[in-house]
């Protein structure tokens, strides 16, 4: 019996580890990331001496065997994870240890653990717990009621219980005892880490997921009135549809739990309640004839089974749903938020900006280049004013005045009517050759009522700075939109339901891997996005541009030194993500990082050519052997790219800036009918679809099924945020104001 060997066994205290096993993490590692262990032990030095996973991606190829930054984020992840269960393991082993009950088979059990969860099982029997009623029945001698029941097969377990009942205490009668007796026995079972893995599998892979409507809550959730009676096997679920249910579960309208199909749990004996018994090899009958010895442990595994793990269970698998499913929706936004700060940039252009209004009217700012302002107006062509010849007059007079041919215009409320306005605008004046982009605005409030907007435009009105965040948006989008808290950006699902923490860490590393895949102009660059480069913070990030402000441009990288709080440490993780355009050495307009320009100045000495003219004359460098360039510090991956920025320097990773046109008269979902074909551009991808822009201010939807005549696993593997597409309508609800689309056009 599983009880008798339990309290037979010998326990002693034996040594332990004094410290993190790091030989384990590395093996580990390096099994799940399938590359060498060299190659992960060197990795984890570099991040340990404070070095960011840019720079060891670019700048260290060498030392790590040319880890990318997708496997050096993992890689770091995971490193996090491994050690806590590191200091865990130790933590669990220590307690077990001083309590005197830790023996080798015990303690070779937790060594072998590769999870928390498996080191939380094992632990469970020693962890210090409330008094629970268990313990109570032991403190009243009742473990003795337990054997004896166990090696009495014919006896009666309520005629030996009798012996143990003592009046005045909570076990005043025999059935008190025996249910005593339960409480100690189902208590040991329950905390059988073996036992509880073996249920968790089979409830994982056997389980379902069962919603139902709080009685009385029908009008007030129908929102929710798709999982009013629902159940959905728990490893089939989405992200998403999880979400929705715990959703609809805090706010109060849904009821959930976790249990086999509906046929599995009429059984009788329930199977998990077969599967106890089995497991532990305990003597239970469940039919009718059995023994009362027998029948009694037959009670025990069902009391086991629904009141100490069902609940348990059900609170992990909910819990586990949880986790996994906002870990996959941060990936979403992570994904969506990297596809949006790529996006192509129009670049070094004049823009107006145009932030879209009825009643309040149309904002209107003229930006150069630079991003600086010009000019801003506001303008009332839309009720109540209506004032359509005196808004074109403005924009005619602003777009010559400062030469502007691009215009940018927010996505949101009356966007398609402005587009109108702009196109009139167009026909009746064919020389200004303007063209006009629908642009993103989400997040353009947030960034108008900021302390960064106050600063930039400080005698700028509240309502008139969304106008200037959408032109320099359509300029550079990764500059403009690391002023906004990416979360305000929308372009995630159930952001707001997700862990926030590590929804923040999330998109935060998506910037600082966005923001130094492109390089940043140390001359033109807001401390925002300087904050984001490899080594830099905040503070640093301010006192660079405070220092460009009263000493003038940078002329060199070097000069950086100069900045307070930038030391060397700093210089060596950030100098290569920097770029001075127009300086004294061409070099720092490039991405070779200072430490190589002995190498690089090797190069061009050798074809004959000054970094300021090569390239005008990129041939030179085609017939050249990386490897004679190598020396003991820089190998072949750094000489491969040097070569590539010598080629061109600064190379942006972007694509090349393209717009969407929009269909005429098609304004409003009213104006839309099944069969049309239209294009658009994608503003958000989910797991289960995409959400297209097709200028009726309102997303439709792809779904994953009409993606493409293929089975398509990942929305992302067809379409990305800022993506133009061809889509045909298949359905329009104007009442639930839904779109669907189709991508599978023509078939």
């Amino acid at each position: 019996m599983y009880f008798l060997q339990i309290i037979m066994k010998q326990e002693s205290t034996i040594s332990i580890p004094e410290g993190i096993d790091n030989q384990r993490i590395i093996v580990t590692l390096a099994k799940e990331l399938t590359v060498k262990p060299g190659q992960i032990k060197a990795a984890i030095g570099l991040l340990d001496e404070g070095a960011t996973v840019p720079f060891i991606a670019r700048y260290r190829k060498e030392a790590t065997g040319g880890l990318d930054d997708t496997v050096l984020r993992e890689l770091e992840h995971r490193l996090r994870y491994l050690r806590d269960l590191e200091e865990r393991r130790l933590a669990v082993l220590a307690s077990i240890n001083e309590q005197g009950k830790l023996n080798e088979a015990l303690a070779a059990q937790i060594n072998e653990a590769d999870t928390k969860q498996r080191i939380e099982d094992l632990y469970a029997p020693f962890r210090p717990k409330r008094r629970t009623r268990a313990q109570i029945a032991r403190e009243a001698g009742l473990d003795k009621l337990v054997k004896e029941i166990l090696l009495n097969h014919q006896q009666d377990p309520i005629e030996i219980a009798a012996k143990y009942s003592k009046a005045d205490t909570p076990f005043s009668d025999a059935r008190a005892a025996l249910n005593g007796a339960r409480d100690i026995l189902s208590e040991l079972y329950a905390d059988n880490a073996d036992l509880i893995a073996s249920l968790r599998d089979k409830l994982w892979q056997r389980g379902y997921i069962y919603s139902s409507v709080v009685s009385g809550q029908e009008q007030a959730g129908a929102n929710f009135r798709d999982w009013f009676n629902y159940m959905e096997p728990l490893k089939n679920l989405p992200s998403h549809r999880v979400l929705a249910l715990l959703r609809g579960r805090q706010q109060g309208f849904l009821s959930l739990k976790i249990a086999l199909d509906p046929e599995s749990e009429d059984l009788t004996p329930h199977p998990f309640v077969k599967h106890i018994a089995n497991f532990l090899r305990v003597k239970a009958n469940f039919s009718a004839k059995a023994s009362p010895q027998s029948a009694w442990l037959a009670d025990v595994c069902r009391w086991t089974w629904r009141v100490k793990l069902l609940t348990s269970l059900e609170t992990e698998f909910i819990t586990r749903l949880r986790e996994t499913a906002e870990t996959e929706a941060i990936k979403v936004f992570a994904n969506n938020l990297k596809d949006l700060l790529l996006s192509a940039p129009a670049g070094s252009k004049a823009v107006l900006g145009l932030d879209p209004g009825i009643r309040t009217g149309v904002k209107v700012a003229a930006i150069d280049s630079t991003g600086k302002v010009l000019e801003t107006a506001t303008i009332f062509p839309f009720e109540p004013k209506k004032d359509v010849a005196g808004s074109l007059s403005t924009l005619k007079s602003i777009l010559e005045k400062h030469d502007i041919k691009l215009v940018a215009i927010g996505n949101g409320t009356a966007s398609r009517e402005t587009q109108s306005l702009v196109s009139q605008l167009a026909q009746q004046n064919p020389k200004l050759n303007i063209r006009h982009v629908t642009v993103s605005e989400a997040g353009a409030s947030v960034y108008s009522a900021s302390e960064q907007a106050a600063k930039e435009l400080p005698n700028m009105d509240v309502s008139l700075r969304g106008a200037v965040s959408i032109a320099r948006r359509l300029q550079d989008p990764l500059a403009e939109l690391v002023k906004i808290e990416p979360r305000a950006i929308g372009v995630g699902q159930y952001q707001h339901d997700v862990n926030q923490r590590q929804l923040a860490n999330s998109l935060d590393v998506v910037i600082e891997d966005c923001v130094n895949a492109v390089g940043v102009d140390v001359n033109t660059a807001s401390a925002e996005l300087l904050g984001h480069v490899s080594g830099l913070n905040s503070t640093v990030a301010r006192n660079i541009v405070e220092w460009r402000e009263q000493n003038g441009m940078f002329k060199t990288r070097k000069s950086l030194l100069h900045v307070p709080r930038f030391g060397p440490k700093a210089f060596e993780q950030a100098a290569g993500f920097l770029r001075i355009n127009n300086g004294d050495n061409p070099l720092d307009a490039s991405a070779v990082h200072p430490e190589a320009y002995g190498v690089a100045n090797k190069i061009l000495e050798f074809v004959g050519c000054d970094a300021a003219s090569i390239t005008r004359n990129p041939e030179h460098l085609k017939n050249i052997s990386p490897e004679q360039f190598t020396d003991d510090k820089f190998g072949v991956p750094t000489v491969k790219d040097i070569l590539k920025e010598l080629e061109k320097p600064g190379r942006d990773p972007r694509p090349e800036f393209k717009t969407a046109s929009f269909a005429e008269g098609v304004k409003t979902i009213s104006d839309l009918n099944e069969g049309m074909q239209l294009e658009g551009v994608v503003t958000n991808v989910a797991n289960f679809g995409a959400f297209v822009d097709i200028g009726v201010g309102q997303d439709g939807l792809v779904h994953i099924s009409q993606m493409a005549s293929h089975f398509v696993k990942d929305p992302r593997d067809v379409v990305r945020v800022g993506q133009i597409i061809k889509v045909e309508v298949i359905e329009v609800d104007t009442t639930r104001k839904r779109v669907s689309l189709t991508m599978r056009t023509g078939n």
